[in-house]
């Protein structure tokens, strides 16, 4: 939506003063607009710390909404009020949207959701604003259950009293978060908190303000709650309560549950790109666990696509010696390994000197190559002599969360998991098996690897739970249940490498014959 630039009130020197938008969302609000206008206190609209505007956003009223609050901004020429009308309506979400953008664009430092019906109080502004302008808080919210009982003395409906609590309490256990209360529309932001965000892939529904919180809890933004009365206005009943419920508790699940990378959505595309990758997963049944588990100390080791050295780290305390390969080395991998090489594992040949090889591990490497069958190869040539165990792990592309989004044609891609951006690669137990087999690997194990459910949902009983459940079905059947794939396989010898043993066995039996003669 475009902003007339010619009637920008906002461009108005603020004075070096922080900027203030008050953000008035309005639908069939022509009873009440003016009175909410009016109530806002005189040292918002006057304040010798802030520069204040009003923003109001008519979404597409049938009734005199927009006339009543543009008439009301024309006959105070002295308040910076300015009115915006959606010739579409974008839903409570998406006005929104528009607001936000709207103080984005115009460079406020604070913005604060006000609704037009009266629900909120606009007299509680100053204690809204007044903590994030003191770099107390990114986010405040108004909350009616900080005193649960005031809320029902106050004449909060039971139902209303009961069902805001409950789905807060689930909200808190699933987020990890503690909040008084999830559902309240009077809020005020950090308007670089909101920027940091992709609010614009939210909702346009009333569970548009969840799905904010819940990215501001991703970003780990400090949340400040404040106690504020309890009002109703016609606004609220428009909020479909079981639908609403359903929507919002989805919305924390599908949260977490891209963190397992089997579900993407960009409105949780919030982390940063260095947190995306390279998390650690010791301590309870995953890839790392898994390979650090095979290798027995005081032995050797060759880490291929070590990315931030979890690995080499752990490994040390085995004493383990780590060469870690990958295409850049961190300074904490070089600390903890015996040797580092950085290097393009797509090109590279293994033909340093690393003396003699006990493990090889490819943790989580092969599907982002372009020739995992070439890595293997040389891998083979390279060290059959030595006859490692290579530990080879990889996401299941057959882990039946994706079977179930195939048979509902859903195959989405995302930055984490088994389909992460990133994989150029997709195997499942079968045809990894072949693809070593086919390579010149003996199988010695396969194994199924649960999904990293602490990563998902925080270390805790439910974490503990969910992996007992995976661990379970993974016994029932690995192919079906497998969040990853683990296998341990050994390369056969080479051509090469049996000729040269002939060679060597001939000399051996020579000399042997001889010996035998002598003693004759």
């Amino acid at each position: 939506m475009g902003i007339n630039k010619d009637n920008d009130k906002s461009v108005l020197a603020a004075g070096g003063k922080k900027k203030v938008l008050i953000f008035v969302v309005c639908y069939k609000a022509e009873k009440s607009i003016e009175s909410v206008l009016e109530r806002i206190p005189r040292n918002i609209w006057e304040n010798e710390n802030f520069y204040t505007e009003i923003l109001v956003i008519d979404d597409q009223s049938p009734d005199q909404t927009f006339y009543i609050a543009e008439n009301f901004s024309r006959c105070h020429p002295e308040w910076n009020i300015t009115v915006l009308y959606n010739p579409k309506s974008q839903g409570y979400g998406g006005n929104q949207k528009v607001g936000y953008c709207y103080a984005i664009q115009k460079g406020f430092d604070v913005v604060v959701l006000l609704h037009g019906d009266g629900q909120y109080a606009p007299e509680y502004l100053d204690q809204m604003v007044q903590p994030i302008l003191d770099d107390q808080a990114d986010v405040v919210l108004g909350s009616r259950m900080i005193r649960r009982l005031d809320a029902l003395k106050s004449q909060m409906p039971f139902y209303k009293w009961l069902g805001n609590g409950v789905l807060t309490f689930i909200q808190n256990r699933i987020l990890k978060s503690k909040l008084s209360e999830f559902h309240s529309g009077y809020r005020a932001y950090s308007v670089s908190a909101l920027a940091d965000i992709p609010y614009e892939h939210n909702s346009n529904d009333f569970d548009f303000d969840t799905d904010v919180i819940i990215q501001l809890i991703g970003m780990g933004r400090r949340i400040k709650e404040i106690p504020i009365p309890v009002f109703y206005g016609s606004e609220i009943s428009k909020v479909k309560g079981m639908k609403y419920a359903v929507c919002v508790v989805r919305s924390c699940l599908l949260s977490r549950v891209m963190r397992l990378g089997i579900y993407y959505h960009p409105k949780f595309d919030y982390e940063p790109e260095s947190n995306y990758h390279y998390k650690e997963k010791f301590g309870y049944p995953s890839s790392q666990q898994y390979a650090f588990d095979q290798v027995k100390p005081e032995s050797t080791a060759l880490d291929i696509g070590c990315g931030p050295g979890f690995m080499a780290k752990k490994l040390a305390s085995k004493g383990v010696k780590t060469t870690s390969i990958d295409l850049r080395i961190q300074e904490e991998t070089k600390k903890n390994s015996w040797k580092y090489i950085e290097v393009d594992v797509d090109k590279y040949n293994f033909d340093d000197d690393f003396g003699k090889i006990d493990y090889v591990l490819a943790l989580d490497i092969i599907e982002h190559l372009k020739s995992p069958e070439r890595l293997l190869r040389v891998l083979r040539e390279r060290f059959s002599h030595d006859a490692p165990n290579v530990i080879i792990t990889t996401a299941n592309i057959a882990f039946f969360p994706l079977r179930i989004g195939l048979l509902f044609d859903s195959f989405n891609y995302g930055k984490r998991g088994i389909l992460d951006m990133d994989h150029t690669r997709l195997f499942t137990f079968s045809t990894l098996t072949r693809t070593l087999e086919i390579n010149g690997y003996e199988i010695i194990e396969k194994k199924g690897v649960p999904a990293p459910f602490p990563l998902a949902v925080g270390e805790g009983w439910l974490a503990s739970f969910l992996l007992w459940i995976n661990r379970a079905l993974i016994f029932c059947s690995k192919r079906l249940f497998s969040y990853q794939i683990a296998i341990v396989a050994k390369p056969l010898p080479t051509l090469e490498h049996l000729l040269e043993n002939a060679h060597n066995a001939k000399e051996h039996k020579l000399s042997e014959g001889v010996q035998e003669g002598s003693s004759d």
